[in-house]
């Protein structure tokens, strides 16, 4: 009988210990607080960037034909985007080149490619941290099918700037 009551007492006092208590997580603050989303957008002035006179809102390079150099007409596009994102270091861009359909297509992708890296490397030298920046081409696959003249070409010819939280 003493074993059985030296058993029961030892599993109460077992049972006892291993109740669970609510943890705390210190580490989050408590009460209401803003989404991961609203943070986000307050972290990164994602209003500065859709505001149609602001010129983050202006999103594309456009290139001469067979070129992968930056026209200087650019330059301020250019240095408002490096400003940007080197003020906002949670700010991720994606830069990507196209062409238009004129040529292989092999030949069109490493154009394009050339040209978001060249893009890139002028908001390098502008402060624009190089792990904020991803380069992709398209090549000729966003193409007017329907050009036939120079002045329709051009518009394929270019980089477009997209962000990440946009």
């Amino acid at each position: 009988m003493k074993k059985s009551l030296l058993f029961a007492s030892l599993l109460s006092l077992f049972l006892i210990g291993c109740s669970s208590t609510p943890i705390v997580d210190v580490s989050k603050p408590a009460g209401p607080s803003a989404s991961k989303d609203e943070s986000d957008e307050k972290d990164l002035d994602l209003a500065s960037l859709r505001d149609p006179n602001n010129i983050l809102s202006k999103r594309s390079i456009y290139f001469d034909y067979d070129k992968d150099v930056v026209k200087a007409e650019y330059k301020d596009l250019l240095a408002a985007h490096a400003k940007y994102v080197a003020s906002h270091p949670k700010a991720k861009m994606t830069l990507t080149g196209n062409t238009d359909d004129r040529g292989s297509r092999e030949y069109n992708v490493s154009l394009g490619q050339k040209r978001s890296v060249s893009v890139k490397k002028s908001m390098n030298v502008l402060g624009a941290q190089d792990g904020q920046i991803e380069t992709v081409s398209f090549g000729e696959e966003r193409a007017d099918a329907n050009c036939k003249d120079d002045a329709c070409y051009g518009k394929d010819r270019r980089v477009d700037i997209s962000y990440e939280k946009e």
